[in-house]
């Protein structure tokens, strides 16, 4: 199953948040499970995104480590790739841009023939560089805020909810950021997706996981607030809560998170592990886990 992510500090950057090589349960140990590519996207000082990715395991490429080591931004999306749909190779590995928007994505949607007319409709075709269901429900994202004068949230909520009503559907958990805001969505109940809000005041000790690690030894030193958001809890704190089925959440500039539920109950066509490719339906275990949540 793919991992998923990210980390938005409000206003203050922070820096060398990913360990990918060194660190124990590290990014580049989970890349050895899901192997078929990895990323992580940042923003700069004047709000321009970034990508460093590669459609290979983390632990092969010590060059992105030692990049990543010395971004700072006050926004990270990082995602490690177990591959669903689309072969290995860069343009078909998360994070997306578009808009200098960032994005990423857990899950399997399918009828992807319907999507690419829906997208051709709406005249953002040419946004899908890959062969990737994920980029595709990111450029129907995409269009949606560019017809509707900006709004990403309501954005979010018509795309996945067109999904939903007419495309065979797995999972769509997703995170999008933009310079200064972060957005997240669990749909169905298919696949978790924890957030956690750090007031400042915690030591989260490492926030160490099995699949990715976080190198916090900054924020701990300057205990500065900050919103988390990953497929599983990346540390023992206590407060970290599942997301709701269909629920999507706003995190703002100033870290306060804004939750809704605008998303059906579940979607018109499901789909289980048993109506997916093999390639697919392995894509969607747990690694090294049991069976799905």
């Amino acid at each position: 199953m793919c991992r998923l992510f990210a980390m938005h500090a409000g206003d203050h950057p922070v820096k060398a948040t990913f360990w990918l090589l060194t660190a124990p349960d590290s990014l580049a140990e989970q890349s050895r499970r899901e192997a078929d590519g990895f990323g992580i996207g940042v923003y700069d000082r004047e709000g321009r995104p970034s990508v460093v990715k590669a459609p290979i395991a983390a632990y092969e490429d010590k060059a992105f480590a030692a990049e990543a080591r010395d971004v700072e931004s006050i926004t990270f999306i990082a995602h490690v790739r177990y591959a669903s749909t689309g072969g290995d190779v860069k343009t078909n590995t998360h994070p997306f841009e578009q808009d200098n928007r960032l994005f990423a994505h857990n899950g399997v949607v399918e009828d992807l023939d319907l999507l690419d007319s829906r997208l051709q409709q709406m005249g953002v075709m040419d946004l899908v560089k890959g062969d990737t269901d994920s980029e595709r429900v990111f450029a129907l994202i995409t269009a949606e805020v560019r017809s509707n004068g900006g709004d990403v949230g309501a954005a979010i909520a018509s795309a996945v909810g067109w999904i939903a009503e007419n495309l065979r559907l797995f999972a769509v958990n997703i995170i999008l950021a933009d310079a200064a805001n972060v957005w997240a969505v669990r749909y169905p109940d298919t696949h978790p997706l924890y957030v956690l809000e750090l007031a400042g005041e915690e030591t989260t000790g490492g926030m160490k996981t099995h699949r990715i690690s976080m190198h916090s030894a900054q924020l701990d030193a300057e205990r500065r607030p900050a919103v988390l958001l990953a497929t599983e809890k990346v540390d023992d704190n206590p407060n970290w809560r599942m997301m709701d089925s269909g629920e999507i959440l706003h995190i703002g500039p100033s870290l306060k998170v804004d939750s809704s539920h605008p998303l059906p109950a579940a979607p018109r066509h499901p789909l289980t592990l048993a109506d997916l490719s093999d390639r697919a339906a392995t894509s969607q275990r747990p690694q090294g886990a049991g069976t799905l949540p």
